[in-house]
Formats: C-alpha cells, sequence, structure tokens
C-alpha cells in the first residue's frame, strides 16, 4: 500500500518514514508540509492512502480534501485524518468530505498501520442489497411510498440524505432488514453508486434525519420509531428499520 503523509510537523514525518520503512506490506511514497504541496503530490503520485494533518499553512486539510475531486484521479484515495482536536462539528465535516478514519494525537504507530491496513482496502462492489432491490418488480412503487413517507416525516427533498435514505429503505424493504449490513452492504453499495464514500452516505443520511427532527415532523418521526426513540433523535438505523418495515406493510 503506497502511503502519501501530509502533515507541517518535519519531525513526524521522519519518524513515519522510519516506521513504514519496518513494515513490508507499507510505503510511504512522499511526504508533504503543506495543503497546496500535498495536491500537487496527490495527482502525481496517486497514493492508496493519504495520511493527512488538518492545521497547516496556505491550505490546511479541510481545503486539501473540498478539492480533492478536482484532480481527476483514477481512485479516490483512502484518507486518514491525524488530528488534535476531536470536536464532533469537526468529525461531522470530515465525515461529509469522505475520511475514512480519525485518529486523535498522539497516537500509536501501530495502532495508525493496522488501521491503514484496514481502511485501505479495494472499496467494495455494489453487493446483494443493490441488486435485489433493482431486480425486484414492485421497486416505483415501493419507491413512491417511501418518498411519500419521507415527506411526510418532512426530511429535506434536497438533502443528498434524502435520496441515500429512500434507497437504503427500498433495498431492506426488498432484501430484508440486517442491522449489520448497514456499514458492510448498505453504506458501501450507495457509495459506490453514488462515488462517494461510505462515511459521506451514513453522514449525509444523518445530516437529513436530524434535519427532519428540528425542523420537520417531530411527531411523525416519534410515531414512526415508537418508544424506542424517546426524545433523542433517532439513529439511522432506527429509521432505516422502522421505514423499511412501513414501505412493506404499504405494499400487502
Amino acid at each position: 500500500m503506497r502511503i502519501l503523509v501530509v502533515d507541517n510537523n518535519v519531525e513526524l514525518c521522519q519518524i513515519l518514514r522510519e516506521f513504514f520503512g519496518t513494515q513490508q506490506d507499507l510505503t510511504m511514497v512522499g511526504e508533504a508540509h503543506d495543503g497546496e504541496q500535498a495536491l500537487a503530490l496527490i495527482a502525481e503520485l496517486e497514493p492508496d492512502v493519504i495520511i493527512l494533518d488538518i492545521t497547516m499553512p496556505h491550505l490546511d486539510g479541510i481545503g486539501v480534501l473540498e478539492r480533492l475531486d478536482s484532480l481527476g484521479l483514477k481512485r479516490r484515495p483512502r484518507i486518514i485524518v491525524l488530528t488534535a482536536f476531536g470536536r464532533d462539528d469537526l468529525i461531522a465535516r470530515f465525515t461529509e468530505l469522505g475520511v475514512d478514519y480519525f485518529m486523535l494525537k498522539p497516537f500509536s504507530l501501530q495502532v495508525l498501520a493496522d488501521r491503514v491496513r484496514q481502511f485501505a482496502q479495494v472499496r467494495v462492489s455494489l453487493g446483494h442489497a443493490e441488486t435485489a432491490a433493482v431486480q425486484t418488480g414492485g421497486s416505483n412503487s415501493t419507491e413512491g411510498a417511501v418518498t411519500r413517507i419521507l415527506h411526510r416525516l418532512g426530511v429535506p427533498p434536497h438533502y443528498k440524505g434524502f435520496s441515500y435514505l429512500r434507497e437504503a429503505v427500498m433495498m431492506c424493504a426488498s432484501t430484508g432488514y440486517l442491522s449489520g449490513a448497514l456499514t458492510k452492504e448498505l453504506y458501501p453499495a450507495l457509495a459506490h453508486k453514488y462515488s462517494t464514500t461510505p462515511g459521506g452516505v451514513e453522514a449525509a443520511i444523518r445530516n437529513a434525519i436530524i434535519a427532519a427532527w428540528e425542523s420537520g415532523n417531530r411527531d411523525a418521526i416519534k410515531e414512526l420509531c415508537g418508544q424506542h426513540s424517546g426524545d433523542r433523535v433517532p439513529t439511522n438505523s432506527l429509521i432505516i428499520a422502522k421505514l423499511a418495515e412501513e414501505a412493506h406493510a404499504l405494499q400487502r
């Protein structure tokens, strides 16, 4: 796996270079100390993995992520962010921009290597869930039913999460909902279809649900989820499961 390290801490870059030099399956192909240099090296080297710091001169890590798609890469690299900041709003923004994993400084070199191996695998293909949804004869009527329910809940239709949520529900309604398949099948399948990342799909759905909870029809959401949600924003998995049940019931 070919790794590009982007961090303005020269000493840390040297430590990482020496460490990756001891790993037979990991190769550090370059290092950048600011965002502009990082973009140039990403375009030149097309690494498998980018280990990215956030606080850098000229262009910060978020700026690098925002401009990554403009490079026209053949394959989007995996992104592991190193940061000293664990704020929820920053993590949410990183997720929207397609970050695969976050590590808070200070960190263990061995854990970093393990995470690189874990997240740098080839992106999953569509899988059975999407295939089944496409092949299901009643998909159009199911889609209409799900769309109407989402409108009733007040999910903003202009949010990316609206489309992701609708398709996730259709997949579950046609194949049967399994909570463990959410991150292993549904998110990767949607990410493949929409040329984004599983983390981006998850964050977009989450944002859509939060928007519906805060500005949509909260009573309808509570009615859908029943006693499971209480007064907290329902989880993605709960919303998808309940919507799938509702859509399946309407098609009987």
